[in-house]
């Protein structure tokens, strides 16, 4: 337990340190820039570019992991929508967000970090594979959900250029698809790119992390929503048992790819989340009481996970 302490409390510790500063300097949110602009746009591209860069082509080619991954985290969006639509009587909207609350996680900016810090590097590959094909669907069910509820008056094809160009022009997935072309030659840029490449692949997870704590501290918590108490739960404690049944049932997986996607699984809800809802006038106090809640239990139930991980308690394969 003590090793999982030392791997887990860095790690949550800078997001408590970005939350102490925010609140202790009282900067606003707009102070946050350029920090958000160097992580998303910067420094987490040259971290996938680079693990990726080094992988074989064959192993980047894993849809059968793909699509398990992917059909679990809407299975989990379906479950916690059709709750909030027939026994909350919420709206389409909200119960979007509400669905992406509990399937979302915040696998860009946590999940590379803990995943390689827990796993090594060999855990960069289906980080990037999550990462980049549940994005697309992200991006493309939320405009998709909230046209359903009227809330987004765009004309179809309009709309559907704007989801096109979101997942094009994401610098994430740019950056990824750069690796795997780059991989398939055998590209290696000239060493002086690639030890800017490396400085730049080392700042992304304490950056991240440290403006996910500043993120959480401008929004304080006012109070507690009812329907965290199936949100927060479903996220942070079935989704993970549920990726990792499906995982061991579907395919022969690598165990590093199999607890790789549970891990992600496991991650407290994405601060896109909030950005969504932000977006369409729909639940933002709500999921940013989501967020800062399921960020504090994760905590917990990260070290937890992570420690039946490493002892062994947990097969690779449940069905060898």
């Amino acid at each position: 337990m003590a090793e999982i302490a030392g791997l887990v409390l860095p790690f949550f510790g800078l997001i408590l340190l970005g939350y102490i500063a925010a609140r202790i300097t009282g900067q606003s949110q707009e102070a946050l820039g350029w920090l958000n602009t160097f992580i998303i746009y910067i420094a987490l591209p040259a971290l996938f570019f680079k693990l990726i860069l080094k992988t074989p082509i064959e192993e980047l080619a894993r849809w059968d992991f793909v699509l398990t991954s992917m059909i679990v985290t809407y299975f989990v969006f379906a479950l916690v929508f059709a709750v909030a639509v027939l026994i909350r009587k919420a709206g389409i909207d909200s119960a979007t967000i509400q669905g992406l609350a509990a399937a979302y996680g915040n696998i860009g900016y946590m999940g590379p970090g803990i995943a390689i810090l827990a796993f090594g590097e060999k855990a960069a590959v289906p980080v990037a594979l999550i990462f980049c094909f549940e994005n697309l669907m992200h991006f493309a069910v939320a405009p998709m959900m909230m046209a359903l509820a009227g809330d987004d008056k765009r004309p179809p094809a309009q709309l559907a250029i704007d989801v096109v160009r979101k997942i094009a022009f994401h610098p994430f997935i740019m950056a990824t698809a750069a690796g795997v072309l780059a991989a398939a030659v055998h590209f290696q840029p000239p060493l002086p790119v690639s030890r800017l490449i490396d400085y730049l692949a080392q700042a992304a997870a304490p950056c991240a992390l440290f403006a996910m704590g500043v993120t959480l501290a401008l929004r304080p918590l006012k109070r507690v929503p009812p329907e965290l108490g199936y949100i927060v739960p479903m996220k942070l404690i079935v989704h993970p048992p549920m990726m990792y049944l499906a995982m061991s049932w579907v395919g022969d997986f690598d165990r590093i790819w199999v607890f790789t996607a549970m891990l992600l699984a496991s991650l407290p809800t994405a601060t896109n989340v909030f950005v969504i809802g932000q977006q369409y006038g729909v639940w933002t106090e709500r999921a940013s009481a989501c967020i800062l809640v399921t960020t504090v239990t994760s905590v917990a139930t990260v070290s937890i996970l992570l420690w039946l991980i490493t002892s062994g308690t947990l097969p690779a394969d449940l069905f060898p």
